[in-house]
């Protein structure tokens, strides 16, 4: 039988070479020999035997009781990292801040497929060069610790499969990670790490609430910051043009389909401003485009400040690209949901429905507006957001004093 089916005919491909062209058949093409081949098991993203169950969870947290003075030691187990990763971002942050406090940091790089190290740890020590912490591939084992902290659904699994080492577990959640996915294994394996027993760690009122509500775990509320030091208003003369959208197309809770369209329904009624897109360009996006693959904080800092208005939207928690907008003067356009409103009060930001034509309108409204830089100034003034100084000291706190209890999970 042919892998396109026993209905399919030499006509249907023809059709399909006609009105999508010759890259769209060999799209077709690849992806049924894709599924047929039964590759897509490599889109699970965890093996198999690391895939933990809670209700058959055991750990020894602590050894026994730990000197106050003695610094600890915090393993974080994480995927490897890209430059310009957010979520690693914040991470570092707080790395940083135990290692300020005189604490020794590890991360356990984890990947199903291997992690290549060298590579990995030059991307640290490139664009996170202020953080210390020794690198390691998990599969070369956890080291020793007094608390180790999972930082993904993924992670958690990983971490709650390796019970042999004795030390206090602690689950750093940054989205809601179920929502990444429809309704299945890999959704109900990520709600299922709640029931795990860690202590939970939740950034922003969003993701707290949704864990809570869905699963009643208990978890601590970790306030979000903003980087106030690189995100600011330096625009003096407060002429703009233009808007920015932040783009992963790979990442489908940042919504860039849908900015692609509302973007391109953009360009047709204001042709004459410029789009800005950072990262990858939206497969559903034709209008022209200025592509920035990569910009460093102070770059994007940089380009805020000339933007009207930009596009910041997330489903899983608000995306920090909202608050780091507004700081520049850029006017986000987010799409409207309760879950996002939990965590975002600036009066400044631009609600849409999360449809093209209302993210469209949204932007021709703010470009119509905002050229002379007055909407931007008052959103930059208006600061909801502190910087990361209290969240760090916050998760440093529960980190020193979860590392210095002894008690045992069996």
């Amino acid at each position: 039988m042919s892998m396109f089916g026993t209905t399919t005919s030499v006509s249907r491909l023809v059709r399909i070479a006609l009105t999508g062209g010759v890259n769209e058949l060999v799209k077709r093409v690849a992806r049924k020999a894709y599924q047929a081949s039964g590759a897509e098991q490599l889109d699970f993203p965890l093996r198999v035997q690391d895939v933990a169950d809670s209700t058959k969870i055991w750990w020894t947290e602590s050894a026994g009781p730990v000197d106050p003075g003695r610094p600890l030691t915090v393993s974080w187990i994480c995927a490897p990292p890209g430059p310009g990763s957010g979520g690693h971002t914040t991470m570092f942050r707080f790395i940083r801040r135990l290692e300020a406090a005189g604490h020794t940091c590890v991360l356990h790089l984890y990947d199903p497929y291997g992690v290549q190290l060298a590579d990995f740890t030059a991307i640290i020590r490139r664009h996170w060069p202020e953080v210390q912490a020794d690198v390691a591939d998990i599969d070369s084992g956890l080291c020793d610790s007094d608390v180790f902290v999972a930082t993904s659904w993924q992670t958690a699994h990983v971490l709650a499969s390796r019970p042999q080492k004795a030390g206090r577990r602690v689950y750093f959640v940054q989205d809601y990670e179920p929502y990444f996915y429809p309704r299945g294994s890999e959704y109900a394996l990520a709600e299922d790490t709640y029931r795990f027993g860690f202590e939970i760690l939740a950034l922003g009122r969003m993701v707290h609430d949704e864990i809570v509500g869905n699963t009643g775990a208990h978890c601590v509320l970790v306030p979000f910051g903003c980087d106030v030091d690189t995100y600011s208003l330096t625009n003096d003369n407060g002429r703009r043009h233009g808007v920015a959208f932040y783009s992963r197309p790979t990442t489908a809770r940042r919504g860039s389909t849908l900015a692609g369209l509302a973007l391109d329904l953009f360009h047709e009624r204001r042709p004459n401003h410029t789009i800005h897109v950072i990262g990858a360009r939206p497969f559903s996006m034709s209008a022209p485009a200025v592509v920035h693959p990569h910009l460093a904080p102070a770059e994007l800092a940089d380009l805020y400040n000339t933007t009207i208005a930009g596009i910041g939207m997330s489903f899983t928690n608000i995306s920090l690209v909202v608050e780091e907008m507004l700081m520049c003067g850029t006017i986000p356009v987010v799409n409207d949901c309760g879950m996002a409103r939990a965590d975002m009060k600036h009066p400044g930001v631009a609600w849409a429905a999360p449809n093209p034509t209302a993210i469209a309108d949204r932007l021709c409204e703010l470009v119509d507006a905002g050229s002379n830089g007055s909407l931007s100034a008052s959103a930059a003034a208006d600061r909801r957001t502190g910087s990361w100084d209290r969240s760090a000291d916050m998760v440093v706190d529960i980190l020193e004093n979860a590392g210095r209890i002894s008690v045992s999970r069996q």
